[in-house]
């Protein structure tokens, strides 16, 4: 069965050979006469007819959206981390532009994307929305699978859709230098890039056991013209102190960040960039939920159930929050579920309560599930997941302490469910449902949870209604080969907390307590 690939923003191009029984849907009509055009591999491809003539193009989103104008309940306000007073525009300076400070705190339904910004989206945007029929097949089921693959740009994942405003925004002001921390190295890659369009400098703090396991996302990073630290490093105070404690220590990207935060407040030329967390970021990535809705549109088919991986939100929210705005308002009504790794599992284990988003308490404090902010989770493979405090379904493969709060309160007020996978199953699922589509894309470390969800959760021989399932699969994982190659040899293990202290979570409330009475 041949693939259908999009080389352009307004042909649907089918490409023949048979590696894949996907079937890619973009979301163009065409009414010009079919071409030829050549493709990067030597194949010759012949743009084909649209799936639903008549429809037009689904281009690039001019708005983002903002889902805290649509909550009935808004998210509780940041915590000054010294006064535990609200956090209010100023205290923010030292780390953020002004413009992204305002996004930040804004309740407006829809922010204004740049056309500068508009216009690099165009090298990758709109991405793609995939059938995964050969999954289907395998799994023997009447329901319709579809993937928003966002691993076509340039950095191989969602994370651009970000980085790139938040650079643009920096460079607006003029400042030079930004720093940040990255988990398995997609954000801190996504950065670099956007760094070198914009002509800034790059600073990262990659947590130490990616580093040493993802050695080729730290030369991704290098060759886009970051410099790239193992976290904790000797170059800042937090980092010394990590390692004074435990010398060996793996990281965390709670860890990672309080490095990122003192190098930004200490120095006026230089701010910091998250990827993920904090609801301006949250806000970019809704770009996918807005292209996708279009896209299924386009095809006549509404989603039945979405799934996201969460460790800080940025895939989950990008995805979900366009669609939790239509189910708000009625208009659909499908189940949204969160993944999270076993083996940091701040929203089905965490508590919810106001903590520091990092391990040395430089940032504001956030009311979020969260672990605790000196929770160091095991060294799993999904380094972007092993964050320590969460909002919804997915925390195993994040190694920092916190998810969005932003998460966390549309967890309480909102049909959002959650849960978590075990890394080696995710990786089986995974390894299964790469077979059915030829090898073509590898996943990330991330999506293989919700692979597994969709894979072993599930019980397609029962879905008589025939499902339509809708997840976000990114990045493309070539870069982490040495990892995949122990996981093959089944050298690499991890410890799943079955159950989190009882006594540390007491000890969490009662923190959050004294901060609330404060």
């Amino acid at each position: 069965m041949a693939q259908s690939l999009c080389l352009s923003h307004t042909n649907t191009i089918k490409v023949p050979f048979s590696t894949s029984g996907e079937e890619l849907l973009r979301s163009s009509a065409l009414k010009t006469k079919p071409t030829h055009v050549k493709i990067s591999s030597g194949y010759r491809a012949r743009a084909g007819t649209s799936l639903s003539a008549g429809l037009g193009t689904v281009g690039i989103p001019h708005q983002w959206y903002n889902l805290i104008a649509d909550l009935p309940l808004k998210p509780p306000p940041p915590l000054h981390p010294k006064t535990f007073e609200p956090v209010k525009p100023e205290d923010l300076s030292p780390l953020f532009p002004d413009e992204l400070i305002k996004q930040e705190a804004s309740n407006d339904r829809f922010i204004d994307i740049p056309e500068e910004v508009r216009d690099i989206y165009q090298l990758w945007r709109p991405t793609p929305l995939i059938r995964a029929k050969r999954l289907e097949k395998l799994l023997d089921t009447p329901a319709r699978i579809y993937y928003k693959y966002e691993g076509v740009s340039p950095a191989g994942s969602h994370k651009p859709n970000s980085a790139v405003p938040q650079v643009w925004y920096n460079a607006q002001e003029g400042v030079k230098n930004v720093v940040t921390e990255t988990g398995a190295g997609q954000w801190g890659s996504a950065l670099a890039f956007a760094c070198s369009l914009f002509g800034v400098n790059c600073e990262v703090w990659q947590v130490r056991a990616s580093f040493d396991q993802k050695p080729y996302r730290k030369l991704m990073m290098q060759t886009w013209g970051a410099k790239v630290h193992p976290s904790p490093s000797n170059a800042t105070d937090s980092g010394r102190r990590i390692l004074q404690m435990d010398p060996q220590s793996p990281g965390s990207l709670g860890i990672a960040i309080s490095e990122a935060v003192e190098v930004a407040a200490k120095n006026a030329d230089t701010k910091y960039c998250l990827g993920s967390v904090l609801n301006h970021v949250l806000l970019h990535q809704t770009v996918i939920g807005e292209e996708c809705i279009k896209q299924m549109e386009a095809i006549g088919e509404t989603p039945d159930v979405i799934i996201g991986c969460t460790g800080g939100g940025s895939n989950f929210a990008g995805l979900s929050f366009p669609f939790i705005r239509d189910k708000l308002k009625g208009k659909i009504n499908p189940l949204i579920r969160a993944v999270e790794p076993a083996a940091c599992p701040s929203l089905t284990q965490g508590v919810y309560a106001y903590d520091y988003g990092d391990t040395a308490g430089f940032t504001p404090l956030m009311k979020m599930h969260t672990l605790g902010h000196d929770f160091v989770p095991d060294p799993i493979h999904a380094g972007g997941l092993r964050y320590i405090s969460h909002v919804l379904f997915f925390t195993q493969g994040l190694i920092a302490i916190k998810f969005a709060s932003f998460f966390s309160c549309c967890y309480w007020i909102s049909p959002v469910e959650s849960g978590y996978i075990r890394r080696h199953d995710s990786f089986q699922s995974t390894r299964q449902s790469l077979r059915t589509a030829g090898g073509q894309n590898i996943f990330g470390d991330g999506p293989s949870y919700f692979a597994d969800v969709i894979v072993s959760e599930f019980h397609f021989d029962e879905c008589a209604n025939c499902l339509i399932f809708l997840l976000v699969l990114c990045p493309q994982d070539h870069c982490h080969q040495y990892v995949i190659m122990k996981m093959l040899q089944s050298y690499i293990g991890f410890i799943v907390p079955e159950r989190i202290s009882s006594i540390r979570l007491r000890h969490l409330m009662q923190c959050s307590a004294c901060v609330i009475q404060l």
